[in-house]
């Protein structure tokens, strides 16, 4: 999650294509990543893990965290599209289509003291990151060629 619009911009920069951006509907708000683990799409969050992006969304939002409900947007990182005109962490969409709404969100007290109670802040080098990400990708995707070479070649 970014403090600021700054390290949002970092998030914006350094996501994986295994991440989920999640952000208050027309409201400034943190950004909020969900790295899927292995297995899992956005269509197969669990609800309790869900309900906790949605949660961090809305407190996290100066304006959202005032109103009793607000709607919340997610989408794909790779769906997320950022122009040089932009202002600091600002992103729209490459698709519409690609973007889930959840709408009537409001103030789950249990849910926020839960992610207190375990939460850890750390400083993380985003570019690091993704670059061990990418390389890993790439060694598994090299591994999987040279296993369907083998096969073909003893089929």
């Amino acid at each position: 999650m970014g403090k600021d619009k700054y390290e949002n911009e970092e998030l914006i920069k350094y996501g994986l294509p295994i991440d989920i951006w999640f952000h208050v509907d027309n409201l400034s708000s943190a950004h909020v990543y969900l790295r899927l683990a292995e297995g899992y799409t956005i269509d197969t969050i669990p609800e309790e893990t869900l309900n906790e992006c949605l949660q961090l969304v809305k407190e996290n939002s100066i304006e959202g965290c005032k109103k009793d409900k607000v709607s919340i947007v997610y989408t794909p990182w790779e769906n997320l599209l950022k122009k040089s005109s932009m202002e600091i962490g600002q992103v729209g969409f490459k698709s519409d289509k690609a973007v889930i709404t959840v709408h009537n969100i409001s103030k789950v007290k249990d849910v926020l003291k839960r992610i207190e109670k375990t939460m850890e802040v750390k400083t993380i080098d985003l570019e690091a990151e993704k670059e061990a990400f990418m390389k890993e990708l790439s060694n598994k995707r090299k591994k999987l060629y040279e296993d369907m070479v083998i096969i073909l070649l003893y089929n």
